[in-house]
């Protein structure tokens, strides 16, 4: 019998979803996998919800690892870096997007306070700081769900239909999500320079 613990279970379920998909992980081919009893596993997850939750942190491991923004970065760069490297980090592994899709950050909660901070003290309002990161990190899960169901479909697209460029139709709606939060930071900037005056 292989001698496992939760990392090695983590780390074989990761290959295991590259080798099959999110709709054929199961804890059995898993136990197959390891060279394991089934039942031995429920000793590192409880259930199979619990397994996923643990592949979803440890596949965003990389982007979790990325540099915090420091004082003096320019908030508009490190938006979109943070969001770019959301997305590389998603494309990873397959189905990278279905898998995160619905986890909760429960680890990273430390890290997004402090990305939150870095653009409220840069001169973005709190409320459009929290809007601004939901709205790039929903919309960067929902580019990579498409993305990779559509490189996991294999067809051409129907006659007619251009050819979707990802990375391209990424950056552009990027590109109009910092846009939005220009005009609203640049807005609140403003409406205080008139305070001022007066």
């Amino acid at each position: 019998m292989t001698k496992v613990n939760r990392e090695i279970v983590v780390s074989e379920a990761l290959d295991l979803l590259d080798e099959v998909g999110l709709d054929t992980v199961s804890t059995r081919r898993l136990a197959k996998r390891l060279g394991v009893e089934q039942p031995s596993l429920y000793w590192y997850f409880r259930t199979k919800k619990d397994l996923l939750a643990a592949m979803a942190e440890a596949a965003m491991a990389p982007h979790a690892a990325a540099p915090l923004p420091m004082p003096d970065d320019d908030w508009r760069d490190w938006f979109l870096d943070n969001t770019r490297s959301f997305r590389r980090t998603l494309l990873m592994r397959r189905d990278g997007a279905r898998l995160h899709a619905g986890s909760t950050p429960a680890g990273d909660l430390d890290r997004i306070r402090r990305k939150m901070d870095f653009l409220v003290t840069s001169g973005v309002p709190e409320r459009d700081a929290q809007m601004a990161m939901l709205a790039a990190g929903r919309f960067t899960v929902g580019s990579v769900l498409e993305e990779q169901a559509d490189a996991g479909d294999g067809s051409d697209p129907p006659t007619g239909m251009p050819v979707i460029d990802y990375e391209s139709a990424f950056e552009a709606g990027l590109t109009l999500i910092l846009d939005g939060l220009l005009v609203r930071a640049s807005g609140v900037a403003d409406g205080l320079r008139c305070e001022v005056r007066r």
